[in-house]
């Protein structure tokens, strides 16, 4: 004849204590919380490359009416804003002689609409010519 225990006494249980559901919440949210810096950091990186595209293209626009335009530009600084990208971006070009008589060397500088920071920069040299 076979003898069952009951139900109530046997020796395993079933389901987690309570230090392993901490452990596994615990590392649970750590793991979220680097996806969540991961995702912030991505947002910001993206802003600055678009930041730093805009101010490019800024320059470039500048850079090609110095080289394009009929008279080579005065030697000196001068300034201006531009908008683009919905931003008003504010640059400064400095033109300035070379050891070559015939050629000018051009500088053009681009700050960053939110901060006084540079965002860009390109230099172009153009004949006199």
């Amino acid at each position: 004849m076979c003898v069952s225990m009951p139900s109530s006494r046997r020796q395993g249980r079933e389901g987690f204590t309570l230090i392993e559901l901490l452990v596994a919440l615990t590392v649970f949210s750590l793991a979220a919380m680097a996806l969540i810096n991961l995702s912030g950091e991505n947002t910001r990186a993206a802003g600055r490359i678009e930041t730093r595209a805009l101010a490019a293209v800024v320059a470039e626009n500048r850079a090609v009416e110095a080289l394009t335009s009929e008279r080579p530009p005065a030697k000196g600084t001068t300034a201006g804003a531009e908008r683009a990208g919905d931003r008003v971006w504010r640059w400064s070009r400095k033109v300035a002689a070379t050891a070559d008589p015939d050629i000018l060397r051009i500088d053009i500088l681009v700050l960053d609409p939110a901060t006084p920071r540079p965002a860009g920069a390109l230099t172009v040299f153009r004949s006199l010519k």
